[in-house]
């Protein structure tokens, strides 16, 4: 692999990408998007934007004897003032289902944020290569999950062999939306976060369409479930609606049933699995907004801190309990007519006991450790036999 002509291009086409709902072409290359286009021009909140375009979940999956893959593309990192810089996003490399190497990709665009004012500028920046060698030359199914947490734009691919799409999995979809805790905040790469571990353990493929900050059971998120393809659904819901003071219960709980009832057009008999939040203290029993903490910013940390009152839940505020009782309730009444839907207490996932020994570390987050736990948690209770996601 010593000059240039040993290398084999491939076109980077749709049939090699998994987990985009639509795939966005640049002048760079393709932009992975996890909402359709017609979402994205419904709603003009830069945060959902961002979000969206960070391709959790995202893979190029193909089949080769190459022993040496290169990647060229462009990313966007975030660097948020007052706080030491983010390490680079993670590439997994997955062969058979087997996650062997990990790599970063340096240059790439810069996203500055002032998590004080709320203010983002992007200074544009170079495209990058990853590179993976030493592979086996027998033939493989090959993965490269995205940085879940840092938009990617794919440009260029080569490999020492030819390339051509893996054959179409014969395995269970699962699609989960969420909120950044399903995104995948703070997992350690992108097949460590809640949703990838637990897909690899129930042995099903994941779609991710969970929103750091959009998980705000807004109707065109609704509609792109509803359109996308899927044999197995859950949708976490709640602390995004907290957490941006967005709206109170008179409202929330319409709001719900007008989500599920759009999941329901495209999906009637579909397994749909409704998840409460897991716990977080700050925001039990006291409501939004949710806000930096400008002293623990002025430290270099991030950190967060519910801003609301808690007497206010008597005029309708939302809490992390009133959304769980009513959660709960909903799903109760729907379940007598709609024997695939199913609830889950996030507090299974990770409860009281679970903060005690793995706190949240900014007080709204899980580390790693407790990605992983939540996915090993979430395949237990709805993969395993008896689970909603069983057959």
């Amino acid at each position: 692999m010593d000059t240039e002509q040993d290398w084999i291009s491939t076109p980077l086409t749709a049939d090699l990408v998994r987990g985009a709902l639509e795939l966005e072409r640049t002048e760079h290359g393709l932009l992975p998007h996890r909402l359709p286009a017609r979402a994205r021009a419904q709603c003009a909140d830069g945060q959902l934007a961002m979000a969206e375009s960070q391709p959790s979940g995202v893979r190029l999956v193909f089949r080769t004897r190459a022993t040496a893959v290169e990647l060229d593309t462009l990313p966007t990192k975030r660097v948020y003032v007052g706080v030491p810089p983010r390490p680079d996003g993670v590439y997994d490399l997955v062969v058979d289902g087997r996650t062997v190497d990990q790599g970063v990709v340096s240059g790439g665009n810069v996203m500055t944020i002032d998590m004080a004012t709320g203010s983002a500028e992007t200074r544009p920046g170079p495209v990058g290569t990853l590179r993976f060698t030493g592979l086996s030359d027998r033939l493989k199914d090959v993965e490269v999950w995205l940085p879940h947490d840092e938009t990617t734009e794919l440009v260029a691919l080569r490999t020492d062999a030819p390339v051509e799409p893996a054959p179409a999995p014969d395995r269970k979809v699962w699609l989960h939306h969420g909120s950044s805790i399903s995104h995948g905040s703070n997992a350690a790469s992108p097949t460590g976060t809640w949703p990838a571990v637990a897909a690899a353990l129930g042995g099903v493929e994941l779609v991710n369409l969970s929103l750091g900050g959009g998980a705000l059971l807004d109707a065109f998120t609704a509609r792109a479930i509803r359109d996308t393809p899927a044999d197995l659904i859950s949708v976490k819901l709640g602390i995004n609606l907290v957490n941006a003071d967005l709206m109170r219960l008179r409202a929330f709980t319409p709001a719900v049933h007008g989500f599920l009832d759009t999941i329901r057009e495209g999906h009637p008999g579909t397994p749909l699995l409704v998840v409460s939040p897991i716990h977080c203290p700050i925001h039990e029993e006291t409501p939004g907004p949710c806000m930096p903490d400008l002293d623990a910013l002025g430290s270099g940390q991030l950190r967060f801190a519910a801003m609301g009152d808690p007497a206010e839940r008597a005029s309708g505020k939302l809490t992390l309990g009133v959304i769980r009782e009513e959660l709960s309730r909903i799903v109760r009444q729907r379940a007598a007519d709609d024997p695939e839907l199913f609830y889950l207490d996030g507090r299974e996932l990770y409860g009281e006991a679970d903060f005690a020994e793995l706190p949240l570390p900014d007080e709204l987050h899980p580390d790693a450790a407790t990605q992983r736990r939540i996915g090993e948690r979430f395949a237990e209770s709805a993969f395993t036999d008896g689970g909603p996601f069983t057959p």
